[in-house]
């Protein structure tokens, strides 16, 4: 099956079920705490695509591993890109997602900066629908776990060659989460590398692809000997101006009431949630400005008394306080300890309107199912 001027919807996918699905009592001791990436849904949305024949043979079929042929040209030159969003449970029984089209238009950014073919944003939404027909039970009913989606794309030709791969493939997999840190109610730790930098002008900052997190790790390793959670990122030319952490955009809350975050200028990530976070802001009366903020700033306004609240936000953080920055020189403390209440109210909102309980007044929810019933 090729593009259509009407785009694509779920009935596209051929379904091939799971033979020896997850059995109910497994699965329901999984959902009952679910721990981050660990465990999958029984199914997978596949869709592959050529540069003769577009995007074709889209399917459902079980949860396994992918046949790749060694010489695949993501595992040599990383042409790969991913995206993360959840399927949330409402108290009506709705399963909902969160302003997925920001995601499969950031993916098609993605695809575009690591010279991929751009799944269509139909074919985005209508691979989750598809998947969460078969797999809606696996939607966490535990007070604030969800199921995580991970869509990927990745370059599947078998070439050694260095140029854009000529066949790609496209998937989505499920997973159910819990709370990405354990005991973030009380703010987490970011260590300041200095050594090592997360993306550079003109390169692919911007694009979540997997390089980029895989370039962060041996800072991420540092910053956990250090004993943060967290490492923070700033610019590869000075040092001197905060980018982003390892997976969360950065927010400061003045005690003016301004709310301060990194510009995203090609380095930075622009994440969903840190779009969310600043429309709802305004929306809640604060004035919130995308500016460069240096570490020295950080420094001075933690000191004098300016600044209020340091947090990050992230799909899979939500709203996370920040306690400290932690570098070998010196050590930053937040004046509010844990949650203050800018970053306690753009979380209880945010979320709050993820599972239900706060109205949508943005229409940033998508419908994708029922929960079946019990």
């Amino acid at each position: 099956m090729t593009t259509t001027a009407t785009g694509y919807t779920a009935g596209d996918f051929a379904v091939r079920r799971n033979a020896a699905p997850t059995s109910v009592g497994e699965r329901e001791r999984i959902l009952e705490d679910p721990v981050f990436g660990q465990r999958f849904t029984d199914h997978m949305a596949i869709a592959e695509w050529s540069a003769d024949s577009g995007w074709h043979d889209l399917r459902v079929e079980p949860m396994g591993p992918l046949p790749l042929h060694p010489a695949s040209a993501v595992l040599h030159y990383g042409q790969e890109i991913f995206e993360g969003l959840k399927v949330y449970r409402h108290p009506d029984g709705r399963l909902v997602t969160f302003r997925p089209e920001m995601n499969a238009r950031r993916m098609a950014r993605s695809a575009e900066r690591l010279a991929l073919p751009v799944p269509p944003e139909s074919l985005f939404l209508s691979a989750v629908d598809a998947l969460l027909a078969q797999d809606a039970e696996w939607v966490p009913a535990r007070p604030g776990a969800s199921l995580y989606l991970r869509p990927f794309v990745i370059a599947s030709e078998a070439f050694l060659g260095v140029r854009p791969a000529k066949q790609a493939l496209f998937g989505v997999i499920a997973s159910p989460a819990g709370a990405y840190f354990s005991g973030a109610s009380e703010g987490v730790s970011l260590w300041l590398s200095t050594d090592f930098s997360r993306a550079g002008r003109g390169g692919t900052g911007a694009a979540k692809c997997g390089g980029n997190y895989a370039a962060s790790l041996a800072a991420q390793r540092e910053a956990e000997a250090h004993g943060c959670a967290q490492v923070l990122f700033t610019d590869a030319e000075t040092h001197t101006w905060v980018e982003e952490a390892g997976s969360m955009n950065i927010f400061f809350a003045f005690a003016d009431g301004s709310i301060v975050t990194p510009p995203a200028e090609g380095t930075i990530l622009e994440g969903v949630t840190r779009d969310s976070a600043l429309a709802l802001a305004a929306d809640l009366g604060h004035r919130v400005e995308e500016r460069p903020v240096s570490v020295d700033e950080w420094a001075r306004a933690a000191a004098d008394g300016t600044l209020a609240e340091v947090f990050a936000t992230g799909t899979a953080a939500v709203v996370t306080p920040i306690a400290r920055l932690v570098s070998p020189e010196r050590v930053i403390e937040t004046p509010t300890a844990g949650f203050g209440p800018v970053a306690a109210r753009l979380r209880d909102e945010l979320t709050g309107m993820q599972f239900g309980t706060v109205p949508d007044r943005f229409g940033w929810l998508r419908e994708v199912g029922r929960a079946p019933a019990a």
